[in-house]
């Protein structure tokens, strides 16, 4: 049995250091979650992930509409203040619950990062398809010292998202044992993006 991957797109930060409306500000003409979603959706088309799901906040007509035109599921985050480990936590005990034992790991993707790469995502399914680890993560060239995403998760590691809390993020993935996180060097970058000039930054870049 070929075991299924599903995505989990975490996008209800408030974007306070960006002062609001993050996900939705515009890069090349397109917000930027309209990118993340693209990458889904074209995963989803090469067999690399069977859905999806996008965390969102409460009251987010926009992000909503943005999931459905994907045709990915929504999770609605009453409490992003809690911050990003909430929105990962509601996301991964809900395909807990939603999926079956065939779908062997999630990747997760933030929805702020446009340049996020569809060859990026299936080095990580290939990677895990071959029995690499529980717990894979991209290393892009112009960021070698920074853990990048999307993030794959086995299934059984999901059970650790119970312990989140706070901004711990990935860390309670492999705090029990460091060995069990992979890291896959890739060229290129995929930043976040925080604030306006993290924005303009990007305007030299092309996907």
């Amino acid at each position: 049995m070929r075991l299924r991957t599903h995505a989990l797109v975490l996008a209800a930060g408030q974007g306070r250091r960006f002062g609001g409306g993050k996900l939705h500000a515009l890069f090349q003409g397109r917000p930027l979650l309209s990118y993340v979603l693209d990458v889904v959706g074209g995963a989803q088309r090469r067999g690399l992930v069977d859905g999806g799901h996008v965390v969102i906040a409460a009251n987010d007509a926009t992000g909503l509409t943005l999931a459905a035109a994907g045709g990915l599921n929504t999770l609605i985050n009453e409490a992003p203040d809690l911050g990003l480990s909430h929105s990962l936590r509601l996301g991964v005990e809900a395909l807990e619950s939603q999926t079956t034992e065939e779908t062997g790991a999630v990747l997760v993707f933030l929805g702020d990062q446009p340049l996020v790469r569809l060859d990026v995502v299936e080095a990580l399914v290939a990677a895990w398809r071959q029995g690499l680890g529980p717990i894979l993560r991209p290393r892009y060239e112009a960021r070698p010292d920074a853990p990048g995403h999307p993030v794959l998760l086995a299934r059984s590691v999901w059970p650790r998202a119970r312990q989140l809390e706070g901004d711990r993020g990935f860390s309670i993935f492999n705090a029990a044992n460091p060995r069990e996180t992979v890291t896959l060097d890739v060229k290129g970058d995929n930043p976040d993006v925080d604030t306006p000039d993290d924005l303009k930054a990007l305007e030299g870049f092309s996907r």
